[in-house]
């Protein structure tokens, strides 16, 4: 094997294991709170603290939350920043879920157009069940919906393993999967309690925020993507690049999901 290749190879091995060790040993946790002057406002802080006390549940009791207070003194267009950047937060970093789902869809598309089909359909999907999710039309259970997700991405990337394009039916499953992650995407968000009277402008500037950060990771690996493409002397994808990039980095995002499949089966 050519010396470049196998630095390559081995490049993609170790860094996608590392992601594997990081899916395995801890569950991503959405944690915007720093100390120091960058950090949240107080009021946000306290009421995502809330959410990680024993309780799990942000002011049971019926007095008004932290986030409640906060969204009565703020302007719509202050709450559609605050959410914009919650939204990006929960994919970058904390969203190793959605992460992987989105360099599955990404490393099954040699063609761009492959991949704009996709994304687009992913996008369209979840974001229409997290507005159902949201605003209480549909109300599903974190215990179905968490290991369907995992199933998710384990689907997407073995599927991977079979296709060196993009299949006819996939993205009918893309959308489908986007549906499923738009509940879970519905979960988080309903957890951070709502502005009074700016549900709608919390919830679009939300979904905003979390397709910046979609982009941001297509973006990143598609630059990566090039440079890998370049360097195996492979512009299509379709040979060098598919065997030492695209099959050993699905077989490790499916065994990520296949391990959080069954993590968040058992009890």
């Amino acid at each position: 094997m050519p010396k470049n290749r196998h630095i390559v190879s081995r490049a993609v091995v170790t860094s996608l294991a590392l992601l594997i060790a990081v899916g395995v040993l801890a569950h991503p946790e959405d944690e915007f709170c720093t100390p120091g002057e960058d950090s949240m406002d107080p009021a946000l802080c306290a009421a995502l603290a809330e959410l990680d006390s024993k309780e799990g549940a942000i002011q049971q009791s019926g007095t008004p939350s932290a986030l409640d207070e906060l969204g009565a003194q703020r302007s719509i267009g202050s709450t559609a920043a605050l959410y914009v950047s919650i939204g990006v937060q929960h994919i970058l970093p904390d969203g190793l879920d959605h992460i992987l789902f989105v360099l599955a869809i990404f490393l099954a598309s040699i063609r761009f157009r492959a991949l704009i089909i996709q994304v687009s359909a992913f996008t369209v999907a979840h974001t229409a069940t997290l507005a159902l999710a949201a605003s209480g039309v549909i109300a599903p259970a974190s215990s179905i919906v968490e290991p369907l997700i995992a199933i998710t991405i384990a689907f997407v990337a073995i599927e991977n393993l079979f296709f060196k394009d993009m299949s006819k039916w996939r993205p009918a499953i893309v959308f489908g999967f986007g549906l499923i992650h738009g509940l879970g995407f519905a979960g988080f968000f309903g957890e951070l309690g709502l502005p009074p009277g700016q549900f709608w402008s919390a919830l679009i500037s939300f979904n905003v925020g979390v397709e910046i950060g979609q982009l941001l990771i297509i973006v990143a690996a598609a630059t990566l993507g090039i440079l890998l493409r370049r360097t195996l002397a492979d512009p299509t994808g379709a040979r060098q690049y598919r065997r030492f990039v695209v099959l050993p980095g699905s077989a490790l995002i499916g065994l990520v999901g296949c391990w959080w499949a069954v993590e968040r089966l058992i009890p």
